[in-house]
């Protein structure tokens, strides 16, 4: 999972730089979401595979983010990535 705080203002300190996830479906075609969160705002996500019901119970369907182009200005985030890692 990762965690991603938004600490500036679209359209007031940057153009562009629009959040975009993408799920992967398998063999169909993929579905991007575009998100255009504002200061303060904190998104939660996985960085991997979500689950997802289907006919014969659920599956595990790929997910990928990213952000557009940058056009004017600077965006800044925080990004915190939660992991099981062994000590």
């Amino acid at each position: 999972m990762q965690l991603v705080l938004f600490l500036n203002e679209p359209d007031e300190h940057y153009s562009g730089g629009e959040f975009v996830l993408t799920q992967q479906n398998p063999r169909a075609q993929s579905k991007a979401m575009v998100l255009r969160p504002r200061i303060g705002d904190m998104l939660i996500l996985t960085t991997n595979f979500r689950p997802m019901k289907g006919n014969k119970g659920y599956y595990q369907v790929q997910m990928r983010h990213g952000i557009s182009e940058v056009h004017d200005g600077e965006r800044h985030t925080l990004g915190i990535i939660f992991h099981d890692a062994v000590h």
